[in-house]
């Protein structure tokens, strides 16, 4: 019998809507947007979507060792704005963010601005109408911003990662408001990321990624493969990421057009990285002599003036996505570091009996 949590407390309230809001805010259960107010009525549309019982608990989320439950989360996706139907891709989110493998309580906690960003493949992301084209990471459709709007709500409100306490991000991001994203698989030359993992096509599923907002890489003049990977490995190289500090899972969100043009002179998706962890390095000696000895000391770096440094342990550390839509535009998320690893779990389409 799976683990129950108690019921979520509820609790009367005859004002307007403004002063529900306006409450929420007070008491801080909200991300600073105003909330749809999760009535009993609505909460029980969106547990029909759900083949579990209201008090299961899908993870026990960190720094406060919150339970989720599956009536607190359907809370949280009413006050996210979420349709009901969202309800399975957030379910299986929120069990893969709870997974040790994933490290919340670092995500959490730490300075760096870092963000679960979920990325969901199979039929489901297009019958809900996720957004794997045109300013998929941006705003605009309602399954994007909702669903990653509810995974930051239930972080706060069961997790109690707040701002300041729970949440000590120096900076913060925009990616932490609302982070999710579908794959363009219609567009990808390569078998999507699911697929990549052994599953069947017609699986669905979303990985989430502890990460930061997307790196903008732009390349308008290369007209092969190799000349647009020099440029994303360029883009990669660089000094300030968590990625050159302590190695990790970066995400490389490749725009169709760059896609087309890599496949087209025959890379495979495996190539692909390979080609990147050899070229995606930064210079031991342009960095100043405290991190030049922390990479000799804490990181084996050879300490010569040729030294170049990865960004990756290994060729198959780096994930490969294709996102957009028309522009040669692409973009790479370096993640939190060796401390927290990709996870990912299937969506069971649930429908109301």
């Amino acid at each position: 019998m799976s683990e129950r949590g108690p019921a979520a407390a509820t609790f009367d309230f005859a004002g307007a809507y403004a002063a529900i809001d306006a409450l929420y805010q007070e008491r801080g259960w909200t991300d600073g947007l105003p909330i749809v107010p999760p009535t009993e009525a609505a909460v029980r549309e969106f547990l029909g979507f759900a083949d579990r019982e209201p008090r299961e608990v899908v993870g026990v989320l960190p720094p406060r060792q919150g339970e989720a439950t599956v009536e607190r989360i359907a809370v949280n996706a009413v006050m996210a704005g979420c349709r009901p139907e969202y309800f399975p891709v957030l379910l299986a989110a929120i069990e893969a963010l709870a997974d040790p493998a994933f490290n919340l309580d670092s995500i959490q906690a730490t300075t760096h601005p870092v963000a679960p960003l979920l990325v969901v493949n199979g039929p489901i992301a297009r019958e809900i109408g996720l957004n794997a084209g045109y300013n998929a990471f941006g705003q605009g459709a309602r399954a994007n911003v909702t669903i990653g709007r509810a995974v930051r709500l239930v972080l706060m409100n069961v997790g109690g990662g707040l701002p300041g306490t729970g949440d000590r991000a120096t900076q913060g991001s925009p990616a932490k408001l609302a982070y999710c994203v579908a794959e363009n698989e219609a567009e990808s030359p390569w078998e999507p990321l699911h697929v990549e993992a052994g599953l069947a096509p017609d699986v669905s599923t979303v990985t989430a990624f502890g990460c930061e907002g997307p790196h903008n890489i732009q390349d308008h003049y290369s007209a092969t493969g190799e000349g647009v990977l020099r440029t994303v490995a360029g883009a990669m190289g660089q000094a300030g990421s968590n990625n050159l500090l302590a190695a990790g899972w970066p995400l490389l969100a490749l725009g169709p057009e760059h896609a087309a043009t890599i496949a087209r002179d025959g890379f495979t998706k495996r190539q692909v990285k390979e080609f990147l962890f050899e070229h995606a390095r930064f210079p031991l000696a342009r960095l100043g002599p405290e991190y030049r000895r922390y990479q000799v000391e804490r990181r084996d770096a050879a300490d010569a003036p040729d030294t170049m440094l990865p960004i990756v342990r290994a060729p198959e550390d780096l994930g490969v996505i294709v996102v957009g839509g028309a522009g040669k535009h692409s973009s790479w998320q370096p993640s939190f570091g060796d401390g927290t690893r990709p996870t990912r779990r299937t969506i069971t389409r649930r429908r109301r009996s």
